[in-house]
């Protein structure tokens, strides 16, 4: 297995002991841990890097993730097609533990080493992709786990949304303010949030990630005009203790790939 792999888990685990140990000690209390999840983005120079990264988590990292009880791994792309689309997986685990045993087991994983060895010894002369960032997320409170459309409403849209805050005490403010309101909102107008987090170690902090989804883009919309009409919204809104609690919106709207689960 490729080293980077453990190492990157080593230091996301050891950052996630240290800022969320205080908060986890409360969390116990009410007997139900939240998940964790990590979120790998690969940028990409052309379309042939794109289907070896899809192909790659088809044919060995979804079967290995299983195999390891992480599931349903979820494998999207953005929604307009290009040379350069990003490849977005989420992988979720049940706890920081669970997350930090992931590079062992699939070291251990003798057909997962067999079936990825390819793309994880891509030379630089022909390389899989061309870079990849990792960000590991911690559930809310609020929603402590991740929620699967149901099969006869399968979404063909995916809007994954990072919102960035001036410090940390403005960011926990913007979760207090989902876990207020926005986030029953969300599900009353139909958005079907598939998760929340706060971002423990990643590219921007401090941060939060969401994802909603939607039966089709127009349907999408309405959802989200629906959201902005709704007066609990628009109370949270007002409300001054969650005055300027963030500073930029990135949002990027998704569709799956043959790899997804989701």
């Amino acid at each position: 297995m490729n080293p980077r792999f453990a190492i990157r888990a080593a230091g996301i685990i050891a950052a996630a002991i240290t800022v969320f140990s205080v908060p986890l000690q409360s969390r116990a209390a009410d007997g139900e841990k939240p998940q964790y999840y990590e979120i790998q983005v690969y940028s990409t120079k052309s379309t042939e890097q794109q289907q070896r990264i899809n192909d790659y988590w088809e044919r060995a990292a979804v079967p290995a993730y299983n195999r390891i009880g992480c599931q349903p791994i979820g494998v999207f792309t953005e929604i307009q097609d290009s040379a350069t689309n990003k490849i977005y997986v989420f992988i979720p685990s049940d706890s920081a533990e669970a997350f930090a045993a992931i590079p062992g087991k699939l070291a251990a994983d003798t057909t997962y080493q067999a079936a990825a060895a390819e793309f994880l010894n891509a030379p630089k002369t022909n390389a899989a992709y061309e870079s990849f960032s990792a960000s590991l997320l911690v559930a809310f409170d609020g929603m402590k786990h991740l929620v699967v459309p149901p099969p006869d409403k399968k979404p063909e849209v995916f809007e994954l949304r990072t919102y960035i805050s001036s410090s940390e005490g403005k960011g926990l403010s913007k979760i207090h303010m989902f876990e207020s309101g926005e986030i029953t909102v969300m599900k009353e107008v139909g958005l079907a949030p598939i998760f929340y987090g706060r971002t423990v170690s990643g590219p921007v902090m401090p941060s939060l990630m969401y994802m909603t989804c939607g039966e089709n883009m127009e349907a999408h919309k309405k959802h989200w005009a629906g959201f902005s009409a709704a007066p609990v919204w628009k109370q949270l809104q007002a409300d001054p203790q969650f005055k300027d609690n963030m500073t930029t919106a990135i949002k990027v709207i998704l569709k799956r790939t043959a790899a997804s689960q989701i």
